[in-house]
């Protein structure tokens, strides 16, 4: 099994962020897209209960059919830090992956990458433990900037850090609809993440993977004892 260190604290966080980064891989371009076994992982939080539930669902790229799924529920083992999401979720989310009867060919996260103020997102994260190609697609920018792409699915437009580092791109994935942010995590090119994120939109915003395992988390809550 694939287990994290929960971090005493916010400068522990920070410092496991440091010493993990190194581990990120960039120049591979990644599995192709529309092939293979992708999986994507999400979260759902009661707080009332303190429980978190995680989801990975796998689909073939092909056809966007389920391939396998699995679920974990457990409780919250560190507190909301902007930043440090990745403590949060990451030990319920690699119970969910491990729970898988299959090895997917890339990861998609709900989430960040490289678009992250230490460049260490959960994206970057689950690949750096798993040795996993993953991704992130988020559906809102992290104190990044972008102009705004052009209209048509396909059309994307640089985000950019404060000092001008390209970090992802907001790409559009249907005609005159909001776009998405995709960052590199691990073992992936911008250029694939993108196409990745696009083959996984046909119909709607936001990848099948994230809608499915979105699905997923929140009825594995609902049902948590």
């Amino acid at each position: 099994m694939t287990t994290v260190k929960t971090p005493a604290d916010e400068a522990e966080a920070r410092a496991i962020q440091d010493e993990l980064r190194s581990g990120v891989v960039l120049d591979e371009p990644g599995p192709p897209a529309g092939r293979g076994l992708i999986a994507g992982v999400d979260v759902a939080y009661d707080d009332a209960r303190d429980l978190v539930a995680a989801a990975a669902v796998v689909l073939d790229a092909a056809t966007l059919e389920v391939a396998a799924e699995s679920t974990a529920v457990g409780r919250v083992s560190f507190p909301y830090v902007p930043g440090l999401l990745a403590f949060r979720e990451l030990p319920t989310v690699l119970a969910a992956l491990d729970a898988l009867t299959v090895v997917p060919d890339l990861v998609v996260c709900d989430g960040y990458g490289l678009a992250h103020p230490r460049r260490f997102g959960l994206a970057c994260h689950l690949g750096v433990v798993t040795g996993l190609p993953s991704i992130g697609v988020a559906k809102n920018p992290f104190t990044f900037t972008h102009e705004e792409p052009g209209g048509l699915r396909g059309d994307f437009a640089p985000l950019l850090a404060s000092d001008g580092t390209v970090v992802g791109r907001a790409l559009r994935t249907q005609d005159g609809i909001k776009p998405v942010y995709v960052s590199v995590g691990h073992r992936v090119s911008l250029d694939g993440a993108c196409a990745h994120a696009l083959a996984l939109s046909p119909r709607f915003r936001i990848p099948e993977t994230t809608r499915h395992a979105d699905s997923l988390c929140r009825r594995a809550l609902r049902e948590a004892s």
